[in-house]
């Protein structure tokens, strides 16, 4: 197993005796997707890269906004609510993220490396952009930050 893989299981056995059952749900839901994941990949140890252990926990937090607004529209808030409650729990291994002046100072000095004046050139920033953060700020904040400066 990796690093990233024996951290969730230690991290299950904790919410199992803790009781704890949101983090226990989502926690067993996350052992499933990195399980699932390793054995896509197709490796004969059924390990998973920290890396692409990282996306899938974004890429879980990000099916659960969507269903928090989904739950909200159709007039659900329990059901919101318990799904804020498990991000809460995915986000503990995220790393941190970084300040808006942060990514405003990436952003501005992607453009300039670049010499993107346009939208037109929004790709190539991007590029920069998410290399530099790692994953560290969310793609839908990145974009507006490159709209901002190339607009």
């Amino acid at each position: 197993m990796s690093t990233f893989a024996e951290t969730v299981m230690t991290d299950l056995k904790t919410a199992m005796k803790a009781k704890d059952t949101v983090a226990l749900t989502t926690l067993r839901a996350l052992k499933t997707a990195l399980t699932n994941a390793a054995i896509e990949s197709g490796n004969k140890n059924n390990v998973i890269e920290d890396a692409d252990a990282l996306a899938l926990v974004r890429k879980q937090i990000k099916q659960r906004n969507d269903s928090i607004e989904q739950f909200e529209s159709a007039g659900r808030p329990e059901l919101a609510e318990t799904e804020k409650a498990e991000i809460a729990v995915l986000e503990k291994y995220l790393p941190a993220a970084m300040s808006t002046e942060e990514v405003s100072a990436i952003v501005a000095a992607a453009v300039a490396e670049t010499g993107a004046s346009s939208r037109a050139d929004m790709g190539k920033v991007m590029g920069i952009v998410q290399a530099k953060t790692e994953g560290r700020v969310d793609g839908k904040t990145l974009s507006q930050e490159v709209m901002k400066h190339l607009s």
